[in-house]
């Protein structure tokens, strides 16, 4: 299995990415074990994670969910899938 996961870093911007081992993962994202962009935007927060069959089917939902708005990773992480619909059509342009 695989999963794909957000965190929201301590500066409040997202990092996606995907494992096989999510636990592990997340243990090296908050100890800094890597050079990579959270290692000094800790710390950071899990605040999305599903998983996957195939890594071919994770990385396809990691590359996806990057290519999105904030507004619609903020809609992924609070679970309102009506809104990410509505952001995905470009309804949020005609609302305050």
């Amino acid at each position: 299995m695989f999963w794909i996961y957000m965190l929201r870093c301590a500066d409040g911007t997202f990092y996606l990415g995907h494992t096989d081992d999510i636990e592990r993962r997340l243990d090296q994202h908050h100890a800094g074990q890597h050079a990579c962009y959270t290692q000094r935007r800790r710390p950071v927060t899990l605040v999305f994670s599903q998983e996957f069959p195939t890594r071919e089917e994770a990385l396809v939902a990691e590359r996806q969910i990057k290519g999105w708005s904030r507004a619609k990773k903020l809609a992924l992480v609070d679970g309102d899938w009506g809104r990410i619909s509505l952001l995905a059509r470009g309804k949020h342009r005609h609302q305050r």
